[in-house]
């Protein structure tokens, strides 16, 4: 619920923010790339796309394996299952983008795609700091309370920490996305006058 109350806040803000900004025509950003070699562009696209492709496929086959043997319903497999979902949302932010722009010889993005896109990092990198807190409190448990684990790791609780994980990194993400609301940038591109 509050989670929910906050994000409407922030759509809100985000609404009022862009409605003010509409004095201008268009805010966009200007993206720096690795190169500005054709050819290599052409590697460049190759590399990233083939690294994001790996990445999201050996992550697929360990939320596969580990839902498909029943032996892995442990806490450490329901944690690494959510930190290898989290890990195919983190490079899925960002990646796509990063091969369209490449793709279309375009180095620009909105204020609106920029703050979208940052605060949807910010949510999955806190998710998955927490998520790797989670799992170290797992192992806490697991080394110094053997005999209680399975009673203090039952799986309301497991879940219990991913919902506090995730409300927590959305909370944190919604402020700092706030935050940057609050910045004003220059869009004249005058040299300063010398006197």
């Amino acid at each position: 619920m509050i989670i929910c109350s906050v994000t409407c806040i922030f759509l809100i803000s985000l609404f009022n923010a862009m409605e003010s900004k509409k004095q201008t025509d268009t805010v966009e950003f200007l993206l720096l790339g690795l190169s500005e070699d054709p050819e290599l562009q052409n590697t460049i696209f190759g590399l990233f796309l083939s690294m994001y492709l790996v990445t999201v496929l050996g992550n697929l086959l360990i939320i596969l394996a580990s839902i498909s043997d029943s032996h892995l319903y442990t806490p450490m497999y329901f944690f690494l299952c959510n930190l290898s979902y989290t890990d195919i949302s983190f490079i899925s932010i960002t990646i796509p983008r990063m091969l369209l722009n490449i793709q279309r010889q375009s180095k620009t993005i909105s204020y609106t795609g920029c703050l979208t896109q940052v605060c949807f990092a910010l949510v999955v990198d806190g998710l998955e700091n927490f998520l790797l807190a989670a799992m170290a409190y797992d192992h806490y448990v697991a080394i110094f309370h053997p005999l209680r684990y399975t009673v203090i790791m039952n799986p309301r609780m497991c879940v219990l920490l991913i919902l506090f994980s995730l409300s927590i990194s959305i909370m944190d993400a919604l402020l700092h996305s706030l935050m940057m609301l609050r910045l004003s940038f220059r869009t004249d591109l005058d040299p300063p006058l010398l006197l």
